[in-house]
């Protein structure tokens, strides 16, 4: 049988990319056929709340040693694991249902709170990890992200052994979800005895993200010293200096040790490579991400943008022809100032056509929902989403960054808009009265005509793409993960759904790695502004006029989401890398 672990900070709760690659994969059918237990492990981040709701909602708390839920046949087991490394543990069951298809799964999940953890364990895997791994922890003994999960490793997996999961019968799969995972992983192969396989599960690569985001150049930097850096043999150490500071790169870099590592764009393998040179010879496979693929008529198209037209002219006074929006999370990477550009481009047309269009930008940058009260207050006293006031709770710093852009915008424009709405969730629950009743998520999804995602730095991008299978059209940049795996699927002649844009194209590419160091600001603004023009140029030559164009965008962009869908990928991608590594370890007698 075999059993695959996912050791990863979203085991409980769907905070971002990862919990999305979870819910996703773990629901496909292919790996709901193929593997026959499911664990995810995680630190447990907090002792505060009721015990029944630590597995979210429609979770089972099957053990829990703080709060005394010890009526468990492992009850035995648990209590020797918390006596031997000072831990507490949670187990149970998650519910993971997909949203669209209903389709459900109840993976086991294991909680521990490493807080007051024995050091003794803990100092024999740091020294094992430098001895084997070249790891040197006391670089990082400042940073809790990097100690939380190394105290994670042993009781971790001994919590797993302890399930049967690993039996010799068995195998046991660690999958690492990010630099989190690594510890763990590592420690699995400290122990051969075990038989564990490992996997890294790259969803980015931290080091290369930092650079991106801090550099004024941002990607058009960063990618074309990549290729420069590619021909000349050269690695990240060489150019940007020495990461190894950065505990983050150490861990993944790290991951060459593992017996395979998953990408989740053709530019992440690049990007790992470029680590070091020890990475060329690691085991590097392309496992893109999935999308929903999910058939609608053009009729349910239109009554979701219906309510979407009528949520903005209650909040605007008109109704907009067209319904652009963004749905994301508020970092720098995601390059939210493009969309405005973009839109500069396009309200320059419409006031010269007399058409009309209104950007929903859904993002925040806060770690959890606004309680309904304070959405109600801030909608019934400062006419909250049209109009924001910075601090709580309303806006936090980045938002307030943005939503300045965003007035600047709606100031200068008279025939396009930005609606910026800093609130998980879409529907009247969650974002105020004045949205339509019957109003939900999928709404924004199914209702768009066009989908930005035009970002600096973009592993994959799963959001980008999710509204591709109810036609809308798709605006990637060329750094997103998932603008190969879109080309893949569109073929040679490309699609009307989707569009691509190059922000690192440069008109005169420096002759040396250093002049593409030296890119600064005003150059990169420049660049900027005009491909935002010449995407603005596209979505306007694309704009579906009638309700057949509408149909014909819909009936492609579910064919093309089917073949970018999470049956594809747990098919052939994630499970082929599984059942190799297994093959490989058996016919060897690794672990």
């Amino acid at each position: 049988m075999l059993n695959v672990v996912h050791v990863t900070h979203e085991a409980v709760n769907k905070i971002g990319g990862i919990g999305a690659v979870l819910e996703g994969l773990i629901t496909a059918s292919p790996y709901a056929q193929a593997v026959g237990r499911t664990l995810l492990l995680c630190p447990l981040f907090s002792r505060e709340g009721d015990c029944d709701r630590r597995l979210g909602p429609g979770g089972q708390v099957l053990y829990s040693s703080i709060d005394g839920r010890t009526d468990h046949p492992l009850a035995g087991a648990f209590q020797d694991i918390q006596h031997r490394y000072h831990v507490e543990i949670v187990y149970g069951h998650r519910l993971l249902r997909d949203p669209l298809t209903g389709t459900e799964q109840r993976p086991e999940v294991v909680l521990i709170d490493v807080n007051h953890a024995a050091s003794h364990p803990v100092d024999v895997l740091k020294s094992g990890m430098h001895d084997a791994f070249g790891i040197v922890s006391s670089r990082y003994d400042h940073s809790w992200d990097y100690e939380q999960y190394v105290r994670l490793a042993e009781p971790g997996l001994a919590a797993v052994c302890a399930l049967g999961a690993a039996e010799p019968s068995d195998d046991c799969v660690i999958v690492a979800h990010e630099f989190m995972g690594m510890p763990t992983a590592l420690a699995a192969k400290l122990h051969p005895d075990w038989g564990m396989k490992t996997v890294f599960y790259a969803h980015e690569v931290s080091p290369v993200r930092k650079i991106v985001e801090e550099h004024p150049g941002h990607d058009a930097m960063f990618y074309n010293v990549l290729r420069k850096s590619a021909e000349q043999g050269l690695h990240i150490n060489d150019v940007f200096g020495d990461q190894f500071g950065y505990f983050r790169h150490a861990l993944v870099e790290a991951s060459r040790h593992l017996d395979v590592t998953l990408a989740v764009g053709d530019q992440v393998v690049e990007e790992l490579r470029f680590l070091s040179p020890q990475m060329h010879d690691a085991d590097i496979r392309l496992a893109y991400n999935g999308i929903p693929a999910h058939e609608i008529t053009v009729d349910q198209a239109a009554g979701s943008k219906n309510r979407l037209q009528d949520y903005v002219e209650t909040l605007l006074g008109h109704r907009p022809d067209y319904i652009f929006t963004h749905v994301t999370r508020m970092a720098p990477s995601k390059g939210l100032w493009r969309d405005i550009s973009v839109m500069t481009g396009i309200e320059t047309a419409f006031q010269e056509s007399g058409m009309t269009a209104v950007l929903i930008v859904l993002s925040t940058e806060i770690g959890g929902p606004r309680s309904r009260e304070d959405i109600l207050h801030m909608e019934r006293w400062w006419d909250w989403p049209v109009a924001h006031r910075e601090g709580a709770p309303d806006m936090s710093d980045g938002e307030a960054l943005f939503h300045a852009g965003v007035q600047a915008f709606n100031a200068r424009s008279r025939n396009c808009k930005v609606l910026f709405i800093n609130q998980f969730g879409f529907d009247r629950q969650s974002c105020g009265d004045r949205m339509p009743s019957d109003m939900e998520f999928w709404d924004i999804r199914k209702g768009s005509d066009v989908e930005f995602g035009q970002s600096i730095y973009e592993p994959f991008g799963i959001a980008q793409v999710e509204a591709l299978s109810f036609g809308s059209i798709c605006v990637m940049s060329s750094v997103c993960g998932c603008a190969p795996f879109a080309r893949k699927a569109a073929g040679p002649d490309g699609s009307p759904n989707i569009i691509i844009a190059d922000y690192t194209e440069l008109d005169v590419v420096p002759d040396t790695i250093q002049g593409c160091q030296d890119l600064d600001r005003a150059s990169r603004s420049a660049l900027c502004e005009r491909t935002a023009r010449d995407v603005a140029g596209e979505i306007l030559e694309r704009l579906p006029t009638t309700l057949d164009e509408k149909a014909a965008f819909v009936r492609r962009g579910y064919d093309l989401a089917r073949q970018m869908s999470w049956d594809v990928i747990a098919r052939d991608y994630f499970l082929p890398a599984v059942h190799d590594i297994t093959v490989r370890c058996e016919s060897t007698g690794a672990g």
